[in-house]
């Protein structure tokens, strides 16, 4: 199970974007709060990240202390732009192989990931390589690099990889 983290998120739509991108690949999306914002659809700017929201596998978290309480002990990765590995170069397969999960925390749009959560998971930094004179990349823009390279790793296993809806053969009709 892949499970994605979302530190304090604070735009609706971006939280909706990941909502549906943790649908389309069957992750599992933890939010820790506080949210600014309230995850009803209206807010979410998206009907459909609403109703996706109740199909997925999720859980909200009051503060980042409950969550770390009950999952402190899981190899998190953090995607950051401080991060000294690029997260491409990460072997999620052999860690999906052998734990048969998958951790990656993701922070707030406006400040990421809390500089002491950063300090003491140095070595599980990792950062999406952009140009220098970027800050950074959008929130659900960097969700998506990433689990995708994951799956991409695992094969898509568990994914169609072909049109199921319309018919595999579909253009070609």
């Amino acid at each position: 199970m892949i499970n994605i983290i979302l530190y304090q998120p604070e735009i609706g739509p971006n939280t909706a974007n990941i909502i549906r991108t943790c649908f389309a690949s069957k992750a599992k999306l933890h939010i820790i709060k506080p949210i600014a914002f309230d995850l009803h659809p209206h807010w979410l700017k998206r009907y459909a990240a609403g109703h996706f929201l109740s199909e997925i596998q999720h859980e909200i978290h009051n503060t980042y202390f409950e969550f770390n309480e009950k999952y402190g002990q899981k190899n998190i990765y953090y995607i950051t732009r401080y991060g000294f590995n690029v997260y491409s170069d990460t072997n999620f397969n052999a860690e999906l192989n052998e734990k048969d999960e998958l951790w990656i925390m993701f922070g707030t749009e406006s400040t990421g990931i809390p500089k002491s959560i950063m300090q003491q998971n140095v070595k599980n930094c990792l950062r999406i390589p952009m140009n220098e004179n970027c800050r950074s990349l959008n929130l659900a823009n960097s969700v998506a690099i990433v689990l995708f390279e994951v799956l991409r790793q695992t094969n898509f296993k568990n994914l169609s990889k072909f049109e199921v809806q319309k018919g595999k053969d579909f253009i070609l009709k």
